[in-house]
């Protein structure tokens, strides 16, 4: 079983919230990004990459992982052809060819794998910025090209444009987070219902 993925944000307000993402494809669309991902940019420089990559677990175990100015210009591509990707899914149609080409180019970066050794998993093989770069596009490419694609969502408070994939039981999660989301439309309710 996948362990859970999440990431945490901001709002604009400054309410601290987290996201379960549900994919790793997901958690690099909030690193930043155009128009509403854009307050979140995390990814200025290699090091950046590298500091998130570490943090998101991309590969398994402690590694180092040496980043280059173009691996960062293809993670912030790849992040726009996968956000663009997973919002035509979620709207019921398929992702744009110039973005499957996209993801497929980025996908075909070197692949490290993991390998047991004395009860731990490891990595084996290269862990450099294309490895991170590849392992993010296999993902993306592993969730639109399988049934789970239809458990994307976008949150339902019109005010916000996050998406997540929905690894809930019933597959019937309407808000980015409840800490946000939820409770501002928890609270609307309450003021409806109070004023009636």
């Amino acid at each position: 079983m996948a362990a859970a993925r999440s990431v945490n944000l901001v709002s604009r307000d400054g309410v601290a919230f987290t996201v379960e993402t549900g994919a790793l494809c997901i958690d690099v669309l909030y690193t930043g990004g155009l128009a509403e991902r854009a307050q979140w940019e995390t990814l200025r420089s290699p090091d950046d990459l590298q500091v998130w990559s570490e943090g998101a677990s991309v590969f398994w175990g402690p590694i180092v992982v040496p980043v280059t100015n173009r691996d960062l210009a293809d993670i912030v591509s790849l992040r726009e052809a996968i956000w663009k990707s997973v919002n035509r899914v979620i709207d019921g149609d398929d992702p744009a060819v110039s973005d499957v080409d996209s993801i497929n180019i980025f996908a075909d970066r070197s692949a490290p794998r993991p390998r047991l050794e004395e009860g731990t998993i490891v990595t084996v093989g290269r862990t450099d910025g294309a490895a991170v770069v590849g392992a993010i596009a296999r993902d993306a490419i592993e969730l639109l090209g399988s049934p789970r694609r239809e458990r994307l969502r976008r949150c339902h408070a019109t005010d916000c444009a996050l998406v997540f994939l929905d690894t809930s039981r019933a597959g019937a999660r309407r808000w980015c987070s409840m800490a946000r989301c939820g409770n501002r439309a928890k609270a609307r309710t309450r003021r409806r219902t109070e004023q009636q």
